[in-house]
C-alpha cells in the first residue's frame, strides 16, 4: 500500500445506538476484527446512524466520495418495517457482490438458524467495496473472518491495491 493507510468506512446503523439508548459494541468490534485480519495500518471513519434510509444512502455516498476502498455497515439488515440498510445499500451501489450474503448466511446458520433472516448484500461503487455485515457483535468475528480474503481480492480489482491478509486468523 506505499505507506499510506487503509482507510475503512464503518457505519453501525441503529435507532437505539444512535440516540444514545445503549453504547455501540458492533462499530468497534468491526475495527477490532479488521485489525486483526489485515496487517495493514488503518484509519477508521466511523459514523452511528438511526435506520434511516435517506441518512444511510448519504453516508454512503459520501464516503464513496471521500475515497474510502473499503465501508462496512453493521445492522438494519433484518426483516423488521426499520431495517433498511440493504434497500439503502442497493442505492449506492453500481455492481452488486452477491457471494458476500450467500457466505455470510450459509455459514451463520449451521450455527444459527435465524440467520437466514439477514438480508445483507455486498458490491461496488466507484472504487469502493461496500459490505452489509449483522448487527450481533460475535456475528461480525464470524463473516469477517469468512470473507476477509474476498474483500483483498475485491479491493485489488477496484482500488488497485491488495491489504495484506494475516492468514492464520481466517476462517479456513
Amino acid at each position: 500500500m506505499s505507506g499510506r493507510k487503509f482507510l475503512v468506512g464503518r457505519v453501525t446503523l441503529s435507532d437505539r445506538a444512535a440516540s444514545g439508548i445503549y453504547e455501540d459494541a458492533s462499530g468497534p468490534e468491526i475495527e477490532r476484527v479488521l485489525r486483526d485480519f489485515f496487517d495493514e495500518e488503518m484509519e477508521f471513519h466511523a459514523r452511528v446512524l438511526p435506520d434511516d434510509r435517506t441518512a444511510i444512502e448519504e453516508t454512503l455516498r459520501a464516503m464513496i466520495e471521500d475515497g474510502l476502498p473499503l465501508i462496512v455497515t453493521t445492522g438494519g439488515t433484518g426483516p423488521s418495517a426499520r431495517d433498511v440498510t440493504p434497500e439503502a445499500t442497493r442505492a449506492v451501489l453500481e455492481k452488486e457482490l452477491p457471494g458476500f450474503g450467500e457466505i455470510m448466511r450459509m455459514k451463520s446458520f449451521e450455527r444459527v438458524p435465524t440467520a437466514i433472516l439477514t438480508r445483507a448484500v455486498a458490491g461496488v461503487a466507484g472504487r469502493s467495496l461496500i459490505v452489509n455485515l449483522p448487527g450481533r457483535p460475535a456475528a461480525i468475528g464470524e463473516c469477517l473472518a469468512l470473507i476477509a480474503p474476498a474483500i483483498a481480492e475485491c479491493l485489488d480489482h477496484v482500488a488497485g491495491w491488495r491489504p495484506g491478509l494475516v492468514a492464520d486468523r481466517l476462517a479456513r
